[in-house]
């Protein structure tokens, strides 16, 4: 099923290039307008050029962290109410509840379900802007 996501821009931040070419393969074929970022660093960079919808940040990378990465644009009042949903390769029971109260959107767990993505990122974005 398609979701038309045709007014999205996402950032995908992730270290990992296989991770971060499923992830635009599958946000593109929606019709997403994505941005990559391999690096905490390089997202910052482009949050100084790119409105995004959202950011899909990998909480494993090296340097800038994803809980990093989250606390640092919370600083900036402007991206406060950004959504960000977190990616993890280790989401066991316990997982989502630290992940929220650390201030993610959500989460979507590896491997990536490509069928279910646009829905999921559709339902977490409505319930954060309801919010």
């Amino acid at each position: 099923m398609q979701h038309d996501l045709s007014d999205w821009t996402i950032i995908i931040v992730d270290d990992e290039p296989d991770n971060l070419g499923v992830l635009e393969l599958v946000l593109r074929y929606h019709h997403a307008q994505v941005q990559i970022a391999s690096s905490g660093q390089q997202c910052l960079d482009l949050l100084d050029s790119v409105v995004p919808t959202l950011l899909l940040v990998d909480i494993q990378m090296p340097g800038i962290s994803g809980y990093d990465l989250l606390k640092r644009v919370r600083e900036q009042s402007r991206w406060s109410q950004l959504p960000m949903i977190a990616v993890t390769a280790h989401a066991m029971q316990g997982d989502e509840d630290r992940i929220v109260a650390a201030g993610f959107s959500g989460y979507i767990s590896k491997p990536i379900d490509a069928m279910k993505l646009a829905e999921t990122l559709k339902a977490m974005v409505t319930v954060n802007v309801a919010q």
